[in-house]
């Protein structure tokens, strides 16, 4: 499985962005897809994730971004509102084997929130 990000960028606070991730190879309805970051510094953090259709979220994005996936383009994207400094970071994202439990990751693409 590879999988490609795009949508990354710079955004003032308050603005907008929406990610975008294509596998390649086979995903399955069930296989988890979803999306974690890496804030300047920091660990590697969950984002926000779907299983089987259902929706989680870190506390930091609730309310302001929505995971969605369409498992017929084999794609899920990312809607970030309401963008925050704090929410600057490379977003990575994530397919989960259901089967095997391998984690395969894209390459990262950066969003900048400035003030």
């Amino acid at each position: 499985v590879q999988l490609a990000e795009s949508g990354g960028g710079l955004v003032h606070a308050g603005g907008s962005l929406r990610l975008s991730c294509t596998a390649s190879g086979s995903i399955y309805s069930n296989d988890q897809l979803g999306w974690y970051r890496q804030p300047p510094g920091k660990e590697r953090e969950l984002v926000a994730l779907n299983i089987a259709g259902r929706a989680n979220y870190a506390d930091s994005v609730k309310g302001r971004f929505t995971i969605s996936r369409d498992n017929a383009k084999n794609m899920v994207s990312l809607q970030m509102n309401n963008l925050r400094p704090e929410d600057t970071a490379v977003y990575y994202c994530l397919a989960r084997d259901s089967t095997t439990s391998n984690d395969y990751w894209g390459q990262g693409t950066q969003v900048t929130v400035s003030s």
